[in-house]
């Protein structure tokens, strides 16, 4: 699993135009995938009453793109909303009207559907593995992957030359690390966040003695990611850094099993704020300048958020089929609103899965929360774990992924729906010793689990 983590990590930064490395990913995953699915049938009995939930969501989110993959007869899909001028094409040009799949972009919806077994197979693996060690090794090796982006952004951004820059899509002046989205490179800080007020807070508590010298690395590794957010110029990412600060320090706080601040802690603490305040008073107003409206022209995503929202209720209920939102948004898009940009996602994950996958699409992310809800409060709250500080950072990692799909794509970013895979199987209690489970809601049982996770 961890070849595939490093393969994700380093060659799938982008969500398109990247066919190669992609495909490097996807080969990587093959082996790890077989195995994952091998051993998921021998105890399909156990891992299914476990984790009834978590799979039922990933064997839906598999399945749905492969149904739109399936022929349909004339008389079904010519019937289904929104294929009305793909009848008028057969007309006009005097064919007879052929089977063909529910999905308007077969090619794009085969991609995306092969685009999962890199995510299924990490999730599947550190589901059913028994070996706690294993998931603070993905977690830590998401964690060099994290320092060599900013290293790679540091010298972007000195440099400024594109030779530092992996994807030719990318646009040169920002730092994006290995990805070609400076906002996907924000989305990587954010999640190592958590983990890494984890693996801090773990390791002072298992030596007391060394609380300073952690707190004082912490601090500084908070720091960086502030520093890099700002440079980087992602809003989303900006905004949510506080919010991760917050939730990062709660999951340290609960690892290190602290009971009332030391004043080391509150140094610290006093140290960030005055510095995010003086940072962020420098800095801060050129990012802040991007929501300006000055020029007269409303920032773009917002402006054709009601032309997907109109798109998406004329494929109700079944949608145009996953990965097909670029060509559908450009038979759709308002004259008034063509310019230079290249509109290829919704930026809004939410509404581009209710254009491309109608009702079943948001009832699956309607299940996603709701799976999300029950396995943070048993983390947080329920469990008798002696150490589930990397189940409490998942949680927190998925949330701020899920917070940034409000205004972007991230988890079409082959390498950040990987890492999403791992933190959702932590969360559901891949990793721990002793074949414990985790507690909370039907799914989880009653029993609760003395297992460590990660330690």
């Amino acid at each position: 699993m961890m070849v595939l983590l490093a393969f994700s990590f380093a060659f799938g930064g982008a969500s398109r135009a990247n066919a190669l490395r992609l495909a490097l990913v996807e080969l990587a995953a093959l082996p790890l995938f077989v195995m994952a699915l091998s051993q998921l049938a021998g105890e399909s009995g156990k891992a299914a009453d476990r984790h009834r939930l978590a799979l039922g969501l990933l064997a839906a989110t598999v399945v749905v793109p492969l149904l739109q993959l399936i022929p349909l007869p004339p008389a079904i899909w010519t019937r289904l909303p929104g294929r009305e001028q793909l009848v008028l094409a057969f007309d006009l040009v005097q064919m007879p009207q052929s089977w063909i799949p529910l999905s308007l972009t077969p090619v794009q919806t085969w991609n995306a559907a092969l685009a999962l077994v890199p995510p299924v197979a990490v999730f599947v693996t550190m589901l059913l593995n028994r070996d706690g060690p294993l998931a603070r090794r993905a977690i830590l090796l998401l964690l060099v992957f994290t320092l060599v982006n900013i290293g790679v952004g540091a010298i972007q951004l000195v440099s400024g030359d594109r030779r530092f820059y992996p994807y030719e899509s990318t646009q040169a002046g920002f730092i994006t690390g290995l990805f070609a989205n400076r906002n996907h490179f924000a989305t990587l800080l954010l999640i190592a966040m958590p983990f890494a007020a984890a693996i801090a807070g773990q390791s002072a508590a298992r030596r007391p003695e060394q609380l300073r010298a952690w707190v004082l690395l912490l601090g500084a590794a908070f720091a960086v990611a502030m520093l890099s957010l700002l440079a980087a110029q992602s809003r989303a990412g900006v905004l949510l850094f506080l919010p991760a600060l917050a939730l990062s320090i709660a999951v340290a706080w609960r690892a290190a099993r602290l009971h009332r601040p030391k004043p080391v802690v509150l140094i610290v603490a006093g140290v960030l704020v005055a510095g995010g305040l003086g940072v962020g008073a420098t800095f801060l107003p050129p990012i802040l300048d991007r929501y300006d409206a000055a020029s007269g022209q409303t920032e773009a995503r917002f402006q054709r958020w009601p032309t997907v929202v109109s798109a998406s209720q004329t494929y109700l209920p079944v949608g145009s089929g996953v990965g097909s939102f670029d060509p559908v948004f450009r038979t759709i898009e308002p004259l008034d609103q063509l310019d230079s940009t290249f509109f290829n996602h919704a930026h809004n994950e939410y509404l581009e899965i209710w254009l491309e996958t109608g009702w079943i699409g948001l009832v699956l992310v309607a299940l996603l929360f709701v799976w999300w809800g029950r396995r943070s409060w048993d983390a947080w709250f329920r469990s008798r774990e002696p150490d589930r500080s990397l189940r409490r950072a998942a949680s927190v990692a998925i949330l701020l992924m899920l917070a940034h799909s409000m205004v972007d794509y991230p988890l079409r970013t082959e390498a950040l729906a990987v890492a999403f895979a791992l933190a959702a199987a932590i969360l559901e209690g891949g990793g721990q010793l002793g074949g414990g489970r985790p507690t909370g809601g039907r799914s989880g049982g009653r029993k609760r689990s003395a297992a460590p996770v990660g330690a």
